[in-house]
């Protein structure tokens, strides 16, 4: 499967952006579908998560509560809607997808993501 990032872009502290990833290729209902971030200088961090249905999300620490993910298995599409944005909020945002369990300890290790889409950068201004 093939995925694609987009709507990424500059936003003042305290805004919002949504966060799109489209998937083409295989059925995309078959794979859990996370959402990773890099700030420049630190390891890529996990942000948020989907099961293949829908029906389960699972969410970072530093999110929660003010990012949303969700998933539009008819458009082939996950979206991360991101409120209450802060200046650490600000890095590249890539999307993965892969065939796994709904297993916290699995869906938020990177390494088990087997696809991955090309970033979208994310700015915050204070």
């Amino acid at each position: 499967v093939q995925l694609q990032a987009s709507g990424g872009g500059l936003v003042q502290a305290g805004g919002s952006l949504r966060l799109s990833c489209e998937a083409s290729g295989r059925t995309f209902s078959s794979y859990a579908v996370g959402w990773f971030r890099q700030a420049p200088g630190k390891e890529r961090e996990f942000v948020a998560a989907i099961s293949k249905s829908g029906g389960s999300t699972y969410y970072g620490d530093s999110v929660l509560g003010r990012f949303t993910i969700s998933r539009d298995n008819g458009k082939n599409t996950v979206s991360l809607q991101m409120g209450s944005l802060k200046p650490e909020d600000a890095a590249v945002y890539y999307c993965a997808a892969a065939d796994l369990p709904w297993l916290v300890i699995v869906i938020k290790r990177e390494r088990h993501y087997e696809f991955w889409g090309q970033g979208t950068q994310v700015t915050v201004s204070s």
